[in-house]
């Protein structure tokens, strides 16, 4: 069997033709019932949507962010965000497809992602925020090298754009990496 990694990825920076296929993967990998064929599933803690075509447009045009893409033999399998904040970058609305996580996929974005950051910015720590009770998804990036810190903020109850809460004790807690240093590991790329 072929894993995901044993085909060429090619990465680049999203388009704005590229937003309703983003929006789809997005909530393909963690809202609703497609979500379930993954592991990052959401959907018992939130329904509603992950994100919308406005809100991924704004990653896409914003100057200091840009919304990385994968595709897979020229189709979009995976994509994360990277935003400046000047002495470092954040991570965010990662998403891989459901049919190909648990693949090695997700360690080969995050690592190429983590590269690009500082070789574009020059920054030294990488920073994501995760929901605190999603604990599984958690110990991964701790596998990666993120760290805990403790410090959380709040959902945004009341804001359906981040999703419909099915629980009264989301929050979200920071995760960061030191990036300086070589890299974790040398990942074969098309770039």
């Amino acid at each position: 069997m072929e894993s995901a990694t044993d085909t060429a990825l090619t990465f680049r920076d999203a388009t704005d033709a590229d937003v309703d296929a983003l929006v789809a993967l997005i909530e393909s990998a963690y809202r609703g019932d497609s979500s379930r064929a993954g592991w990052t599933t959401e959907a018992d803690l939130l329904r509603g949507q992950r994100t919308d075509p406005e809100g991924v447009r704004e990653v896409v045009k914003s100057p200091d962010s840009r919304l990385l893409t994968v595709e897979r033999e020229g189709r979009i399998v995976a994509c994360c965000q990277l935003e400046h904040r000047g002495a470092y970058a954040y991570f965010g609305m990662f998403a891989v497809s459901p049919a190909l996580q648990g693949a090695g996929l997700g360690r080969t974005i995050i690592a190429e992602a983590e590269r690009r950051a500082r070789e574009t910015w020059g920054v030294d720590e990488m920073h994501m925020t995760v929901i605190s009770l999603r604990e599984d998804l958690i110990a991964w990036y701790e596998r990666r090298g993120y760290r805990r810190t403790g410090k959380m903020t709040p959902f945004p109850y009341g804001d359906e754009r981040f999703g419909i809460p099915q629980r009264a004790d989301l929050q979200f807690e920071l995760l960061v990496k030191e990036l300086t240093g070589p890299s974790q590991r040398d990942v074969p790329v098309t770039r």
